[in-house]
Order: C-alpha cells, then sequence, then structure tokens
C-alpha cells in the first residue's frame, strides 16, 4: 500500500460508481430503482412488506401485516399468520434442485473441512428435533448452546426452531460467570456444549465451564455434550449425555414434524455484550426476523444461487445468527462456517479458505481488516482471489484507511464493498449500500435499507 499512498489518498475524498456489468446482473440494478423501492416502503409499508414476505413459505397468511402502539410500547408483524423457520431454512429446499446442493461447509480450526447438503442438513436436524423432544424440551421451552463453531452447533439452532424451543446462544469465549447469568436469566431448561473447543490452534474448556456455571443453574436438568476434542471431560450421570450416543439411539428417527408457529412466537434470545451494564437479553420472533435476514441477505450481499458465502463471524453474536445461518439458509445459500481465527496458523487464513473454497461473497469486521492491514499486503498476494465478486463489512465502523485497503489489496481495485450498520437488537442491517444502485465512499454506509427511516437524537 505503501507505493500507492497518493493514489489512496486521492480514491478516499471520491464516489466509487457502480459497475454496469454487476449492476445488470444485481437484484436491485441502479438508484431509481432504489428509490422507488424505499419510497414505497414508508408511504405504504404494509403493501410493501406484505409483497416481500412471498418469498417465504406459510402455513397460514396472516390477517394484518402489522400493528403498531407506541404508548406500550408495542410492535406485531404479520398477525395471525403460521410458519416455521426451520421448514423455510431447509425443508422447502428439499423438493427442488437444491436437495443435493452445499447448504453448511465447515472448515475447522485445524484445516480439516466439511459439508452439509440440504439433504443431510435436513437429517440432522430432524434427528436432534426429536432428540430434543425426547428429553422433554417442548414449545417455548429455552435452550442454552454454548458451542464453538462446528456444524452442531447450526443444526441445533434449527432443531430448536423446528419444535418451537427458544434457542440462549453463548459465545464460546465468555466464562462460566457469564454463561451462568445468561442461562439463569432466561431459565434454561437443557444446555447443549461441547467436550472443548480449538481456537488459534489452542483448548478452551467448555465443559468444564459449564459444569462451573450450572452449579447455580437450578433450571437446567440435562446437558447434551458434543465430543469435539478428546472426550476426556466428568460426565455427571444422570445430567450429562454425549451428543453421538443421543443421536445414534434407536428410537430417534429422521422425521421431526416442524411446529407450526405463531408469526410473533419467540424464535431466539441473544444477550447483548454488557459492555453498558447487566447483559441485556435481546428476544426476536418468527416471522418479522426471518423475512428480514433473508430480503437483506438476499438484495445486500445480491445474492446468487451459485454463491458461496462466506460470513467470518461467530455464531454467539448475531452477525452469525443472521448471516451465517438463518438469513443464507432462508435463502437456499451455501453458507461457510469458520472455527478459527484470522491469524491462525498463518496471517493468510482467510485467503486461503476463500481460495480452497471459491468463496464470492466475503463479510468481515473491521477488526479483522485493521489486524491483517499490519501484516502487510504479501500475504494477500500469494492468493488468487478471483472466486470473490463482494466484499462486506460488519461491526464497528470501517476507517477510510482500512477501506481503501480492503478496496486496493483485496478486492483489487474491482470489487464491491458493502460497508454494513446494524445491532444485535434490530436482528439484520438497517443502513448499507445496495451494490448495484449506489455510489460507495469509503468509510460510509451510505443509504437505509428498504423500510427503514434514520433519526438522529440529541438526549
Amino acid at each position: 500500500m505503501e507505493e500507492k499512498s497518493i493514489e489512496v489518498h486521492m480514491r478516499e475524498e471520491r464516489l466509487i460508481k457502480p459497475d454496469p456489468e454487476f449492476s445488470n446482473k444485481a437484484h436491485v440494478k441502479d438508484i431509481a430503482e432504489y428509490e422507488a423501492l424505499y419510497k414505497k416502503s414508508v408511504e405504504d409499508p404494509d403493501g410493501f412488506w406484505a409483497e416481500q414476505a412471498n418469498i417465504l413459505d406459510w402455513r397460514k397468511k396472516w390477517d394484518r401485516v402489522s400493528e403498531w402502539n407506541f404508548d406500550k410500547p408495542e410492535i406485531k408483524w404479520f398477525t395471525g399468520g403460521k410458519l416455521n423457520v426451520s421448514e423455510n431454512c431447509v425443508d422447502r429446499h428439499l423438493n427442488t434442485w437444491r436437495r443435493n446442493k452445499a447448504a453448511i461447509i465447515w472448515e475447522g480450526d485445524d484445516g480439516s473441512y466439511r459439508t452439509y447438503t440440504y439433504q443431510q442438513l435436513s437429517y440432522e436436524v430432524n434427528r436432534f428435533a426429536n432428540v430434543l423432544k425426547k428429553k422433554g424440551v417442548k414449545k417455548g421451552d429455552r435452550v442454552t448452546i454454548y458451542l464453538p463453531m462446528i456444524p452442531e452447533l447450526a443444526i441445533s439452532m434449527l432443531a430448536c426452531a423446528r419444535i418451537g424451543a427458544i434457542h440462549n446462544i453463548v459465545f464460546g469465549g465468555f466464562s462460566a460467570p457469564s454463561l451462568r447469568d445468561r442461562i439463569r436469566d432466561c431459565t434454561s431448561k437443557l444446555v447443549i456444549t461441547a467436550d472443548g473447543g480449538m481456537r488459534g490452534g489452542k483448548y478452551v474448556t467448555l465443559k468444564h465451564n459449564c459444569d462451573e456455571a450450572l452449579l447455580e443453574c437450578p433450571s437446567v436438568e440435562q446437558m447434551i455434550v458434543v465430543k469435539r476434542v478428546d472426550g476426556k471431560v466428568e460426565m455427571k450421570t444422570g445430567r450429562d449425555t454425549w451428543w453421538e450416543d443421543e443421536m445414534k439411539a434407536p428410537d430417534i428417527t429422521s422425521n421431526c414434524e416442524p411446529e407450526p408457529m405463531d408469526a410473533e412466537d419467540p424464535l431466539f434470545i441473544l444477550y447483548t455484550s454488557g459492555s453498558t451494564g447487566k447483559p441485556k437479553g435481546v428476544l426476536h420472533t418468527t416471522a418479522g426476523y426471518l423475512l428480514f435476514t433473508a430480503l437483506t441477505f438476499k438484495w445486500i450481499f445480491d445474492y446468487r444461487d451459485e454463491d458461496i458465502h462466506f460470513c467470518t463471524a461467530d455464531i454467539g453474536w448475531v452477525t452469525g445468527h443472521s448471516y451465517i445461518v438463518y438469513g443464507p439458509l432462508a435463502c437456499g445459500a451455501t453458507t461457510l462456517m469458520f472455527e478459527g481465527v484470522p491469524t491462525y496458523p498463518h496471517p493468510d487464513r482467510f485467503w486461503e479458505i476463500v481460495d480452497k473454497h471459491k468463496v464470492n461473497i466475503f463479510y468481515t469486521a473491521p477488526t479483522a481488516i485493521r489486524a491483517l492491514m499490519r501484516e502487510g499486503e504479501d500475504w494477500v498476494k500469494r492468493h488468487d482471489l478471483r472466486s470473490l465478486r463482494l466484499l462486506g463489512s460488519v461491526g464497528e465502523p470501517i476507517n477510510p484507511e482500512a477501506w481503501i485497503w480492503y478496496h486496493h489489496v483485496v478486492g483489487k481495485w474491482r470489487l464491491r464493498i458493502v460497508d454494513t450498520w446494524w445491532q444485535t437488537e434490530t436482528g439484520g442491517i438497517l443502513i448499507t449500500p445496495l451494490p448495484g444502485a449506489m455510489s460507495l465512499k469509503p468509510g460510509s454506509a451510505t443509504r437505509p435499507f428498504p423500510g427503514v427511516v434514520p433519526k438522529v437524537l440529541r438526549i
């Protein structure tokens, strides 16, 4: 980057216009189309969202699109509608050509990998949903998931959604006290964890942390443990069982009828980080959340059926919920889960994965981009990266210098970047470029997504 410092400085101040070739194939092709969609979304929100809701499969259509009462406050979407998230993310793809398409590609910390087609994912989700039912978990019960970034994490989420249980995922890097507080707050009935995790070549003591946390969690009746490392952990008789044993039990079948859920039934609870006080449980409900994640995924990442989508977030955060699991799978995409860190065993791990799996869409955080900038350009230049067609940024705001480096070094000056802004509370992206329609400015998230009316408040 040093030899291009003048050019970089010049580019930092200018708008980067849409590429005509990209725009011609995009879901939203130009600024006029965006303006028309946005206008309808704010002037006739019920009409707009009723039209967009057709991208989901419904057991029963809604009676009313939205209900608002800001005195309580209370907001409801698609009142009277019924659907199931697991059915939308898995089942509906099985009678199409996507049945044998890769749904999840998993890349392990050590470079090993596994691929699940939609048919294989269905098999695993159905079986684990039946395991949960066998354990007495029913609609409305809370299940805490404390797992590393392994396929069983996504399978657990979808199995909970299938039977109407509410999952509470806790980031695998959190301590026993943090886990305890979250379990106690939502009164989980069952916990899913692993004997341990691997992150950057280091062992993470997940089962030990769970054992410590559960000393003060009387609501938890049972724990299911995935054998990720070596299985050398203490198992409490009557409470703890192995995932593998449960899945292989002779009374567990691969058919579990999805529970019809009301549009406003809870889907999951996710706790904020607690950086400004006690962690707060954010509750997301079924239909509005799934529609918003599916639509934002499709339009913002300009998803196409042949794409491999790689979001580098951990599923313990909302980004992983929305743009590794629910948004991509609802759209029938291939989504890549990564267990490790960007600098292990070398600072080119991300780019190695991109080339290995021919990734087309890459979505990461400014923190990671800045860390990789410090390692220099040579680590990126070792890799081809020609499969990439879109880059994304999520998390804290991205500074113009990092944006330019990302565009120049990773994107070769040719790739569009969607710089996205949103929160755990919103569940999906609020402010972002639509890559085929908008000019880009380094460091700017540009325009609101349709249906979003931003306000700046001075309090």
